[in-house]
């Protein structure tokens, strides 16, 4: 059985010593301990793709490994992936995990101790599920704030532009082809964007 550790800082300019430090009292070798200094959102990073594989590399982990990270976060952020994750990792791979802050999460306190894979199994399903609750609940405050921010006339996007006679003229001018529309934009000073969206608003309804 091969010992691993993986430690993770989202930013190029944070510190991996706290995470280091613990996990060399327990990966023997110095070289199993794989570092990522890139943001937990997603899985697609090189370090950890080591560790589990990828179309360019069969992974670091075999069947009966065991890799230690100091906590979940370190993981990753998003809980549907490291429910996926912790999966290929116990399932596929059959190595097992040791979280250190959490001790529960925990796969590798026996070769044959089906109850505690089964505890740690549970206990990030759970996790899993309380973290897409509060994702769904933020997401909720966030457009119930938004329709109570609307209620009382507060608007949203991009101010309109606002139309002044010497734009009109300009644009009428465009309109019956005696400039371009690089002209036009060049005189009324609007971007491109801005031009386009007012000369359609212009256009005749069906």
């Amino acid at each position: 059985m091969a010992i691993f550790g993986y430690a993770r800082v989202s930013h190029q300019s944070q510190n991996l010593d706290r995470q280091l430090d613990q996990l060399r009292k327990l990966v023997p070798e110095e070289r199993n301990i794989i570092i990522d200094k890139q943001s937990g959102k997603n899985f697609d990073r090189m370090g950890y793709n080591m560790l589990v594989g990828s179309d360019q590399n069969a992974p670091l982990l075999r069947e009966g490994d065991l890799l230690i990270i100091t906590s979940l976060d370190r993981l990753g952020r998003n809980y549907t992936e490291i429910h996926e994750q912790w999966r290929r990792i116990t399932k596929e791979i059959k190595a097992d995990i040791q979280i250190l802050d959490m001790p529960l999460l925990n796969t590798a306190s026996g070769p044959d101790d089906l109850d505690h894979k089964f505890i740690a199994d549970l206990v990030l399903q759970i996790l899993s599920y309380t973290s897409e609750k509060e994702r769904l609940a933020i997401r909720s405050r966030q457009q119930q704030g938004i329709e109570s921010a609307r209620a009382r006339g507060k608007k949203f996007g991009r101010p309109s532009v606002k139309i002044t006679s010497d734009v009109k003229v300009i644009l009428e001018k465009w309109e019956s082809g005696e400039i371009s529309a690089a002209e036009a934009m060049r005189q009324s000073g609007l971007k491109r964007t801005s031009f386009y969206k007012i000369a359609k608003s212009r256009m005749p309804k069906d």
